[in-house]
């Protein structure tokens, strides 16, 4: 599986870094940078509850 982040609705709120930061980070310039774009079946639960948590609605997961 991997990240797929909307760029054009993200607007660096930082949910996603504060549930998952090891795999989302939001720069200095309020930009997401991902950490990792592929994740593994273990970290798969807590990256669907940061997907989930998004507001804007600009991430979600593809194979």
């Amino acid at each position: 599986m991997r990240i797929v982040v909307d760029r054009t609705k993200c607007t660096g709120l930082g949910i996603c870094e504060s549930i998952a930061p090891d795999v989302f980070e939001v720069d200095e310039s309020g930009d997401l940078v991902l950490l990792q774009e592929k994740i593994t079946e273990e970290m798969r639960a807590t990256v669907q509850d940061a997907v989930a948590g998004c507001p804007t609605f600009a991430l979600r997961l593809a194979q």
